[in-house]
């Protein structure tokens, strides 16, 4: 069964996403879905964990997150109790009421 063929896996929305599941071909759609709802959810602060491993992840979530318009600002490495260098913050931008 390919990957297109399998239904959507539902996920929590927690201000922590947890990458190690995932490949970096996943990135493009995921992370901007997930940021997305965070912001609608008023979560601003988004811990993103990619792991140390070789750097695949990491490398795809700091190329794709200066696109997105939702992050105000991300930083890497996450202090150590926090993952690290096996995770980013990624602060969220308020939506602004009309």
């Amino acid at each position: 069964m390919l990957d297109d063929d399998l239904p959507p896996v539902e996920m929590p929305i927690t201000g922590e996403l947890d990458l190690h599941t995932f490949h970096p071909r996943d990135l493009g759609s995921l992370l901007p879905d997930y940021l997305a709802e965070c912001q609608k959810r008023g979560i601003l602060s988004v811990r993103v964990i990619h792991g140390k491993g070789t750097g695949a992840l990491r490398e795809g979530v700091h190329r794709l997150l200066p696109k997105l318009p939702m992050v105000e600002s991300w930083t890497w490495p996450a202090a150590e109790r926090f993952g690290g260098w096996g995770a980013t913050w990624v602060r969220v931008k308020a939506i602004q009421s009309s």
